[in-house]
C-alpha cells in the first residue's frame, strides 16, 4: 500500500510519499508559490531530483502536478496514480471530531467550526481538501487530526475554569497540538530507552513550539490550550497570555478585537520581542551574540517558558525517565538545549556538552561515558548516564510517517 501524506500551507503544497509494506520512503516533493504567475515544483525520488516552474493556480492542480511528477517514466516511482492508495493530511483542528477520520461533508463542517481558533490552519487545509476531493475522486482522503493524540488527558490537565454551563456547550479546553510529532517522539524514545512504560517530556520547538508530558505512548499533558496560538511562543504567535491584556490593548492601539488577534498571531512571539528583528531563533543567536538587547531578551523569554513548562510536566508525570528535544530548534539549537538544562543536574537533567555541540542527528546528549549503537539503519550515539537518571536526547522527528500509519489504519477499520 502507497500513501501520500500532504503538509499544507496557503501557497504551497509539500508531500511525502510511502510504501506502508515497509514504510519506507518513496519520493518527496511539492509545489511552492501556489497561485502566482509561476510556481516551483520540485521532486526528490532516490537520487533522482528534478523542479519545473509551471501556472499552478490552486492546492488540486498542485496534487495533479505532484502525481505527473511521481508517474514521469523518466525519474517516477508509480505506474500510474492509481498506485496511491490514499492521501493523508497531518490535520489541525476539528473540535468536536477528532483523532483520524476519513474526510466527507461532516469532518470539513467540524472543521469551519474552529476557524476562528485555528485561522492561520484551517481554512487553506479545507480549501485545498475540497479542491483535492473534486479532482482526486477516487483516492480517499484521510484526515489526522493533531488534537487526537491528548485525547488521554485527564480532565485535572485539559480543563479551564469557566463556568461550567459554558464548558458543556463549548469546545473550550486544552486541545494540545503537534500531536504526530509527539506521538513519534513518544514510540521512538520508547525504543531507545527498550522499556514501554518511560515517562517522557517531548520538547517540540520550531516555527511553532509545544512540550507534551508522555508516559507508556499516551499524551499526559500539554503546553498548548485551546488554540495553536497558545503555551510558549512561537515564531510570530504570542504564546499564553492574561485575557484581560486584550482590553488594555485594544484600547492602546485602537485596534477592534479580530484586528489586534491577526497581530497577536502574525507579529508576535519571538519577532515582536525581538522588536521586529526576527522570528528565527538562528538570526536571534546570532544578533544576541553581537550584543542586540531584544534579540536576547526574546531568547531568554522562549527558554524562561520552556523551562517553566518542563517542572510543570515533570509534576504531571510524577518524575521523568527522558527529555527528547526535536524540531528545528530542538534538534539543531545547542543554545537553546544548553540553557534549558542548565543548573537542573538536582533533578537528575544533566547535559554533556561535548555531545551538546555535535554528533548523529539522532544522539543521547546527558552526561556519561560514550556509547555507540545503530537502530533503524542510522548509527545512534549515546552515553551512558553516571550523575543523574534522566537521559537527554535529540530526536529527529517523523510527522509523516506517523499520519501514513494513521491513514493505513483509518483504511483498514472503513473495509
Amino acid at each position: 500500500m502507497k500513501v501520500l501524506v500532504a503538509n499544507l500551507g496557503s501557497t504551497s503544497f509539500k508531500y511525502r510519499l510511502f510504501d506502508m509494506a515497509d514504510e519506507r520512503q518513496l519520493a518527496r516533493g511539492g509545489v511552492e508559490r501556489i497561485g502566482s504567475p509561476v510556481s516551483r515544483c520540485f521532486v526528490e525520488i532516490g537520487e533522482h531530483r528534478a523542479e519545473t516552474n509551471e501556472s499552478v493556480p490552486n492546492h488540486g492542480v498542485a496534487v495533479d502536478a505532484c502525481i505527473r511528477q511521481l508517474t514521469n517514466p523518466d525519474g517516477g516511482c508509480l505506474k500510474d496514480a492509481s498506485e496511491i492508495s490514499a492521501i493523508g493530511f497531518k490535520a489541525v483542528h476539528g473540535g468536536r471530531i477528532s483523532g483520524v477520520q476519513i474526510i466527507d461533508d461532516t469532518v470539513l463542517e467540524a472543521m469551519e467550526e474552529m476557524n476562528s481558533v485555528a485561522p492561520a490552519h484551517n481554512p487553506p487545509y479545507m480549501a485545498a481538501m475540497r479542491q483535492l476531493a473534486n479532482m482526486a475522486s477516487k483516492i480517499p482522503l484521510v484526515a489526522a487530526f493533531e488534537t487526537g493524540f491528548h485525547q488521554t488527558i485527564p480532565d485535572a490537565w485539559k480543563r479551564y475554569a469557566i463556568p461550567d454551563s459554558i464548558a458543556e456547550k463549548l469546545p473550550i479546553r486544552k486541545w494540545g497540538f503537534h500531536g504526530a510529532s509527539h506521538r513519534f517522539i513518544g514510540w521512538r524514545t520508547a525504543q531507545l530507552l527498550g522499556r514501554n512504560d518511560a515517562r517522557v517530556i517531548s520538547l517540540h520547538l520550531g516555527g511553532s513550539n509545544s512540550m507534551c508530558a508522555i508516559r507508556g505512548g499516551e499524551s499526559v499533558a500539554t503546553t498548548m490550550g485551546m488554540s495553536p496560538q497558545t503555551g510558549l511562543p512561537h515564531n510570530n504567535r504570542v504564546g499564553d497570555i492574561d485575557p484581560y491584556a486584550l482590553p488594555l490593548m485594544m484600547e492602546h492601539t485602537g485596534l477592534a478585537l479580530p484586528e489586534l488577534l491577526k497581530m497577536l498571531s502574525t507579529q508576535a512571539g519571538l519577532l515582536g520581542l525581538s522588536g521586529g528583528l526576527s522570528e528565527d531563533v538562528r538570526d536571534l543567536e546570532e544578533a544576541a551574540s553581537n550584543g542586540h538587547a531584544k534579540a536576547k531578551l526574546a531568547l531568554d523569554v522562549f527558554v524562561a517558558e520552556i523551562r517553566r513548562q518542563l517542572g510543570s510536566l515533570m509534576v504531571a508525570l510524577e518524575g521523568v525517565d527522558a527529555i527528547a528535544f526535536t524540531g528545528g530548534i530542538g534538534e539543531n539549537s545547542q543554545w537553546v538545549r544548553r540553557e534549558v538544562c542548565k543548573g537542573l543536574s538536582q533533578f537528575g537533567i544533566s547535559l554533556c556538552e561535548q555531545k551538546n555541540q555535535g554528533g548523529a542527528k539522532e544522539r543521547r546528549i546527558d552526561s556519561g561515558a560514550d556509547q555507540t549503537g545503530t537502530s533503524n539503519g542510522s548509527t545512534t550515539q549515546s552515553i551512558a548516564d553516571t550523575r543523574g537518571n534522566v537521559e537527554i536526547w535529540i530526536v529527529p522527528t517523523n510527522e509523516e510517517l506517523i499520519v501514513a500509519r494513521q491513514t493505513v489504519e483509518a483504511l483498514r477499520l472503513k473495509n
